[in-house]
């Protein structure tokens, strides 16, 4: 029993040793949370296991792409953009990188930021024909226009948005207005949200344009359809992301890169929070599904990473050492 006792005291001192000294490692953390749902969700999941597993001093700063990357490049701070699209930020993002200010981590989405045209897995399911847009174009009766069901309706962006202007370049190269498609602008993010709700509901096809990780995508569950050809980013440049562009040719949407990016200084100092960033990452399956958690529980986005973090064990526990685990389950 003394030698059970004595070991247990042992351990217990190399348990606090261990825990004070990761802590001395970690110290004060700053993590900018984006404005859009998914990076405000892994903004707080960081938040939770960074104070709870290892003991970091964890503020969380209100964040957009440009903002919190100028700030990052030129101030040092916030110390971690959990979800960076770096397609948006690449020149100068890369010269910070050359010159030393800034770290670009491991991938948060494992399969990136995706964009493309998308039907109901309920319509694909009873047509199992139909894998590519063209396919899709060849059956315009599956297809009906809201206001109009005698003719057929491809589903834009807003006006505004930049994937107005490639869906619009799309539509004009492949020749849908021929064959019978009409392109729908929906007005807002709702009217467009809605009317995928509304084809779920009536069960009925729904042809257009959207993108994960979302909650719509979290909810419903969509197939992305294939254009036939690879993303030619020459031509995207030249013509399918240029307004009104005279003659555009069928191109793919490429795929976002969404990185972890840290400042040199943060990653020199803090080991123990670097590490975890380079091992954590999920997919746009999962993300979806806690937004459409989040949408349904109207959530913040510490609600809906604790969701996650309660839910979904048997991902994120990889992440990290079983007693980090352990300690991020016993803060919960």
């Amino acid at each position: 029993m003394k030698k059970l006792l004595a070991s247990t005291i042992l351990a217990a001192g190399l348990y606090a040793a261990a825990g004070s000294a990761q802590a001395a490692e970690c110290g004060d953390v700053s993590i900018a949370e984006m404005n859009w749902a998914s990076a405000g969700v892994a903004a707080y999941v960081d938040k939770i296991i960074l104070e709870n597993g290892y003991g970091c001093n964890v503020t969380v700063v209100t964040g957009d792409t440009m903002p919190t990357f100028t700030s990052m490049n030129e101030k040092g701070e916030p110390d971690i953009a959990p979800e960076l699209w770096v397609n948006a930020v690449r020149t100068p993002l890369d010269a910070a990188i050359k010159e030393g200010r800034l770290l670009q981590l491991a991938p948060l989405l494992s399969d990136g930021g995706v964009e493309g045209w998308w039907i109901p897995k309920f319509l694909s399911d009873a047509h199992p024909d139909i894998k590519t847009v063209q396919d899709a174009l060849g059956h315009p009766e599956l297809f009906p226009a809201p206001e109009d069901p005698s003719k057929a309706a491809i589903t834009n962006c807003p006006s505004g948005w930049n994937c107005q202007i490639s869906t619009a370049n799309l539509y004009k190269a492949l020749g849908a207005k021929e064959k019978g498609f009409e392109l729908i602008d929906t007005g807002s993010a709702a009217g467009l949200d809605g009317s995928i709700a509304n084809a779920f509901e009536k069960k009925t096809g729904w042809l257009g344009y959207y993108w994960a990780p979302t909650a719509i995508l979290g909810k419903y569950e969509m197939v992305k359809l294939s254009f036939g050809v690879e993303n030619d980013k020459a031509e995207w440049d030249r013509c399918t992301a240029v307004p009104d562009c005279a003659d555009p040719k069928v191109n793919a949407y490429p795929t976002s890169d969404v990185f972890t990016v840290v400042t040199k200084k943060f990653a020199e100092t803090n080991t123990v929070a670097v590490d975890y960033l380079k091992t954590r990452k999920w997919d746009n399956q999962t993300v979806g599904k806690v937004l459409a958690w989040m949408d349904e529980n109207q959530g913040t986005n510490e609600d809906a990473a604790k969701h996650f973090l309660e839910n979904y064990g048997d991902m994120w526990t990889t992440w990290v050492s079983a007693d980090v685990a352990a300690k991020v389950k016993a803060g919960l």
